[in-house]
């Protein structure tokens, strides 16, 4: 139902892509990334549409996230990218005009904003309970309950008028008002972008709408149920609470800590965690950008040059592209390999218990300590040397912890 109901929109989302592209001529006349009248005309004819459908397909696919706008241009997004491969990205693409459905439709004149905004912020209860009926409801049963929750929203504002009053009438009801024609254009907007169907005075979620609707409620029942109560924290805390969790504790509470948050602040959270100091969350990060998926992508693949997230990105990346997480290594070059080696010693010497460190010994790429020290001492990582001391200060092997020392003095004192 998503691809169905998206496909128009990303066939002109394709169409930009290819033709609309650096150097080939500018899509937009209003520095808000409209199309021109030019750019529309040219699509409609190429595409065998109306110029009004080339717009509406355009404005759908920025809705959906298949067109992302930046300034006054406007490039392909990454689910336009992945729109073939992953239906997740369709699924979301999807969601995102869902969640932009008052866009979608002009909203009614003669209203005010304020009014409009109430219903906007009402409607998710709406939808709630068209979810819980499991079929068609009487728009009177929804405009009741819209009357109801637009009350409750102006009481918890505590809208007090100021100077005298009129006497308030027997029965109260929003007359000054109506919610009618508000709730008509939410309705009408919903099914515009599939979400329900409208008519004959009842609205019915679609499959899609019914689906959507169920993971918001489930998202806001993970975000309620944060399993170590670190859903308030920021990234870096977060990640230190789950260290001693078991990976599916520590996932569930990635889970409901992304479950209370924009997926862009999110990632940028996660990355500045990673970027610090402590290894142990440098890792963390990256388990908890894997339950993020595919929306961190463009992230982590601009996080590349820098040396201390390269190789736990291109781990991520090999991953997210279907390697599996045993083989996804391969795709490290020697050096990176040594690096995140020393890195992930640096978080068991920091966390870890000793047995663990020595352990560690066995996951280097080099087949030979002797050649592992000298890979460790070439790759220039700032916890080398701290690292060392604490492998030499483990290993039961008296000759290999002397080997080990030396090492260490030798990259403290710059020798080779």
């Amino acid at each position: 139902m998503a691809r169905s109901g998206l496909a128009d929109a990303a066939r002109v989302a394709r169409w930009a892509d290819t033709e609309l592209g650096p150097g080939r001529g500018s899509a937009t006349a209003d520095g808000k990334a409209t199309l021109s009248d030019a750019t529309a005309e040219r699509a409609a004819r190429e595409l065998g549409l109306t110029p009004d459908q080339v717009r509406a397909d355009w404005d759908t696919a920025r809705l959906a996230g298949l067109v992302e706008v930046h300034g006054d241009s406007a490039r392909p997004g990454w689910r336009l990218r992945a729109w073939d491969r992953d239906d997740s990205a369709v699924l979301r693409g999807w969601v995102a005009l869902f969640d932009a459905w008052s866009l979608a439709c002009p909203e009614p004149e003669a209203h005010e904003p304020a009014a409009v905004a109430e219903v906007v912020s009402a409607m998710p209860q709406v939808l709630s309970f068209l979810q819980l009926s499991a079929g068609p409801v009487p728009v009177e049963q929804l405009l009741d309950l819209l009357e109801q929750r637009v009350t409750e929203l102006r009481t918890a504002r505590c809208e007090i008028p100021y100077g005298p009053q009129p006497e308030p009438p027997a029965e109260p009801a929003p007359t000054d008002a109506p919610l009618a024609p508000l709730l008509d254009w939410a309705l009408r907007a919903l099914a515009s972008v599939g979400a329900l169907t409208y008519g004959d005075g009842h609205a019915t979620l679609t499959p899609l709408g019914n689906w959507a609707v169920w993971v918001k409620l489930e998202q806001i029942c993970v975000a309620a149920q944060s399993p170590a109560g670190n859903i308030e924290q920021a990234a870096e805390d977060m990640l230190r609470g789950c260290a001693q969790l078991r990976p599916n504790a520590a996932r569930a509470e990635y889970r409901a800590w992304l479950a209370a948050r924009t997926v862009g602040s999110a990632v940028t959270e996660l990355l500045g965690a990673a970027r610090g100091e402590d290894a142990l969350l440098r890792g963390l990060a990256f388990e908890a950008l894997r339950v993020v998926g595919a929306p961190a992508e463009p992230d982590v693949r601009a996080v590349l040059d820098e040396p201390t997230l390269r190789p736990y990105a291109l781990l991520w990346l090999a991953e997210h592209d279907g390697a599996d997480p045993e083989d996804a290594h391969e795709v490290l070059t020697r050096e990176e390999a040594t690096w995140l080696w020393v890195d992930t010693a640096a978080a068991v010497a920091d966390h870890g218990e000793a047995p663990l460190l020595v352990r560690h010994l066995e996951s280097a790429v080099q087949p030979t300590i002797p050649m592992l020290l000298d890979e460790v001492r070439a790759v220039g990582h700032p916890r080398t040397v701290q690292v060392l001391v604490a492998l030499a200060a483990a290993h039961p092997d008296p000759a290999l912890a002397k080997a080990v020392r030396r090492a260490a003095f030798q990259v403290h004192t710059g020798g080779s």
